[in-house]
């Protein structure tokens, strides 16, 4: 299940400012991980600010068109998840695969994934000038929405849960939303407000950061009081509810409190958290795998007590049954056929991934090193005169073209880590790019079924060491999740 918000960027004390301080927020390296989950799309994650500026200059020249203060320079996307529900490298391929499908690739856009709270969630920039420079984004009505769908769309393709009848979200209206006629309250405002920034906040302070960066007041006395960017009064937070308060919002912030009737997430208050079945979708008999047994024992040492004992009685029960179905209707009829099927399509898996990958990495590299050649030659002459001038003069010209020499000088160094003593042809990349991505095609027909099966054959394993416990079993280190990477299984 995943719950998503939007807001577009608008100029604000510059275009270079504006895009400078968001861009900077979701690359912050304490939260991504030191860096390493970052992504870029048609663009180097850690010189995107200077790339989309350029591409706006270029837009201004092709169009003429300058919207001013108005003008939306990029969007922003939060995509979140409940705790536990995918680790932070899934986060991240799946924000990869909303910018991508959302913005049509399209766009250029940096995805980064956040470590920094309870709730697995990507960041996502994208740039409202697409790729052609001819052309913008355009949002539409009710975009917030279609976000959500398109989300839930993906969720169910993973096998993720998602909200049956979500509400409000920030970035749209209510009342519109609902079918009301009236527009959202002061408090209902503030309530969406508070719900979508808590999610990112570590602390009390960072969260009160949040809010003034939203434009809100804090009052901060007996009662916490925030008063919104065209509100005429303070709104004290306890008027707002019981998980509003001061105490609650710290208690949301710590994990240690949730939402009463929901979670803490943006999909709306007291909602129904539903798997793809549930829901009415018809998936693949693939996706209705076995999950993992629970050991209950060890779970009431934790202090889980006798009603949680009651319910994972019944879980493992269920998941007995559905284990011996799986075997029934693969023919597996004793635990080394069990081992040896596994083992065949681990391997087969294994080697199908690789190529994968491999054939993924070397596409990036490529698309990379097209796109720098593009920049290089667009901004060669800009350099060339930069370095003609007089030492006095370059910081004045350095200044008026910040953008060009730094993309310049970061396309350079690009081809210097690349040890390129000659830059390959346009043309050359494009053939080994479609060939490589012709190769790649033919490597994801049938994948998704290998790796359902894959995940199917490891559970069943793992339930039968359970079960007829054998010698040096250990759920922490068989588990399938520690075996595929990009797996989460419901618990």
């Amino acid at each position: 299940m995943a719950t998503t918000w939007i807001k577009a960027l608008h100029k604000s004390g510059g275009i270079a400012a504006a895009l400078g301080r968001s861009v900077d927020y979701i690359e912050d390296s304490e939260k991504t991980d030191s860096g390493n989950l970052i992504d870029g799309y048609e663009c180097n994650p850690f010189t995107a600010a200077s790339e989309f500026l350029l591409s706006k200059r270029q837009y201004e020249r092709i169009t003429g068109r300058n919207q001013g203060k108005n003008d939306v320079i990029a969007y922003h996307i939060r995509m979140s998840f409940p705790p536990g529900e995918v680790a932070a490298e899934k986060a991240l391929e799946l924000g990869r695969e909303l910018a991508m499908r959302w913005t049509r690739g399209k766009h250029q856009f940096v995805v980064a994934a956040h470590t920094n709270t309870n709730n697995p969630h990507c960041h996502i920039i994208f740039n409202s000038v697409n790729l052609e420079h001819n052309g913008k984004h355009r949002d539409f009505r009710r975009s917030a929405i279609a976000l959500r769908k398109l989300s839930d769309s993906i969720c169910l393709e993973r096998g993720l849960s998602i909200i049956e009848e979500p509400k409000m979200s920030k970035g749209y209206n209510r009342a519109e939303y609902l079918g009301g006629a009236k527009a959202p309250t002061v408090r209902d405002q503030l309530r969406d407000l508070i719900d979508a920034n808590l999610p990112d906040s570590i602390d009390f302070n960072g969260f009160l950061s949040k809010m003034q960066e939203d434009g809100c007041e804090v009052k901060q006395g007996k009662h916490l009081a925030f008063k919104l960017p065209d509100g005429k009064k303070f709104v004290r937070c306890n008027s707002l509810g019981d998980d509003y308060s001061a105490d609650a919002i710290l208690g949301r912030i710590s994990g240690k409190r949730q939402r009463e009737a929901a979670t803490d997430f943006r999909h709306g208050r007291g909602q129904e958290h539903l798997t793809p079945a549930a829901s009415g979708v018809t998936l693949p008999a693939a996706v209705r795998r076995p999950n993992l047994l629970i050991d209950v024992q060890a779970k009431l040492q934790e202090g889980k007590g006798a009603a949680y004992e009651q319910w994972a009685t019944v879980f493992n029960i269920k998941q007995l049954s559905r284990t011996l179905m799986f075997l029934k209707e693969n023919k597996i009829d004793s635990y080394d056929d069990l081992v040896r099927k596994s083992n065949s399509v681990s391997g087969e898996y294994d080697e199908r991934l690789s190529k994968i990958k491999e054939a993924e990495t070397r596409l990036k590299e490529i698309s990379e090193l097209q796109r720098q050649i593009g920049i290089y030659g667009k901004t060669r002459d800009t350099y060339r005169q930069y370095l003609s001038l007089p030492a006095k003069k370059r910081d004045d010209f350095f200044e008026r073209n910040r953008a060009d020499i730094s993309l310049h000088k970061a396309a350079k160094k690009h081809f210097d880590s690349l040890r390129l003593k000659k830059l390959p042809t346009i043309s050359s990349l494009k053939q080994e790019y479609a060939a490589l991505a012709a190769e790649k095609k033919k490597l994801y027909a049938g994948y998704y079924e290998l790796q359902d099966n894959h995940r199917a054959l490891l559970t069943a394993k793992c339930n039968a060491q359970r079960v007829l416990n054998i010698d040096g079993f250990s759920p922490e280190r068989d588990a399938p999740s520690r075996q595929i990477r990009d797996i989460s299984y419901e618990r």
